[in-house]
């Protein structure tokens, strides 16, 4: 795709010739493993300045490379090329001037979207290196999603001025609003899944929406997590392949998983997670979820904490497959490639702790890892 057309040079790693298509073992190693990464993963090169907000690879297409994107404080979004051989190629920064909340592709990889915290969202054409503004709100974005539908393809943003809105793309450079919801709460998080839309609020209630022809609410329900959520993901039903219910992640250390239908009150349940193994000070150390991700195919759950750590986890067994080690910053964000063979998560400050905790010059690191195998339910 020659409108990446970049001179950066690669990072290139003594990798076998398919690593993230192979069996590799991620803690597998024979030699000495750096502390600043724990996994010997694929460090990438130029990662931003400040924290990663958000990580997204782009979509699955024949004879399209990967491509991963990130959203930062920085107020940057960076593309990078990643190679089957553990080879990652910078291609293209863009500084929008504002820290990024969110990111999405477009279908073709052809254009990538931002929620920014100046309470705008943009589209970034990469071919003509131009960024427009598709839509504004009335508080910072917390998150956008590209919806492609038989019926209508536009952008579905949400925002802390407690509204979900949906941008029309084809009357650019006018912004052209389809629809505004207002959810009556700040949006905290949100995901989309087509055809289904789950929305986070600060009340500590999530609503569900239908996005088939004109996007209806279906149904609200209150997390039975007790404080503040950080993240929303939406897994599939094995059998149909079809979005059936979300996990929610917390500052509590608690994950929620919700069926939308659930055949048995059973179904619906928690886990606890992040929290130190040993007392501090006499007591348990609990840190929050910031990001979570579901595999494409193995329809696994990770998690990413202000511990440090990322875990696997089969919710369907309820049991935990690995942990990381201990990274020496908290992970703020992940994404799992289309093809389910490459992990990529961020670590960095995420205040969590408040300003007497962060450690200036500390940056920011991006991280690959092959997770194709990791990532398989055991057999019983």
């Amino acid at each position: 795709m020659s409108f990446f057309g970049s001179n950066a040079t690669s990072n290139t790693f003594s990798r076998p010739s398919s690593f993230f298509s192979g069996t590799t073992n991620a803690n597998t190693t024979t030699t000495a493993v750096p502390t600043a990464n724990p996994m010997n993963g694929v460090d990438v090169p130029e990662a931003p300045e400040d924290t990663v907000q958000s990580l997204k690879f782009n979509p699955v297409a024949a004879n399209t490379p990967i491509y991963l994107a990130s959203g930062s404080w920085d107020n940057t979004v960076r593309v990078w090329q990643v190679s089957d051989s553990g080879a990652v190629e910078p291609k293209a920064m863009q500084n929008v001037g504002a820290p990024v909340m969110s990111i999405d592709w477009f279908d073709d990889s052809s254009k990538i979207f931002m929620a920014c915290a100046d309470k705008q969202a943009r589209v970034w054409d990469l071919a003509s290196n131009q960024v427009a503004v598709v839509g504004t709100h009335d508080q910072p974005i917390r998150s956008c999603h590209w919806i492609t539908s038989p019926a209508y393809s536009c952008l579905m943003t949400t925002s802390w001025d407690k509204t979900i809105r949906f941008w029309d793309m084809r009357q650019l450079p006018t912004q052209s609003s389809l629809a505004t919801i207002n959810v009556g709460e700040k949006v905290y998080c949100a995901d989309v899944l087509y055809p289904m839309a789950v929305v986070g609020l600060s009340n500590r209630r999530v609503k569900v929406f239908n996005l088939e022809g004109q996007p209806k609410e279906v149904t609200e329900v209150e997390t039975p997590l007790k404080h503040q959520m950080r993240c929303l993901a939406i897994f599939k039903n094995k059998n149909t392949n079809q979005p059936t219910g979300f996990a929610q992640g917390s500052i509590e250390g608690r994950v929620a998983i919700q069926y939308i239908e659930p055949a048995s009150s059973k179904d619906n349940f928690t886990f606890k997670c992040h929290r130190s193994t040993e007392l501090v000070n006499g007591f348990q150390e609990i840190y929050p979820v910031n990001d979570l991700c579901f595999h494409p195919t193995h329809n696994t759950l990770v998690t990413a904490g202000a511990d440090g750590r990322f875990s696997y986890w089969d919710k369907d067994a309820r049991t935990k497959l690995k942990s990381s080690e201990l990274h020496q910053m908290p992970l703020t964000a992940t994404a799992i490639h289309g093809s389910g063979n490459v992990f990529a998560y961020a670590i960095g400050y995420d205040w969590s702790r408040g300003h007497a905790s962060y450690v200036a010059g500390q940056g920011t690191k991006i991280y690959l890892l092959p997770c194709g195998e990791d990532l398989k339910p055991r057999k019983k």
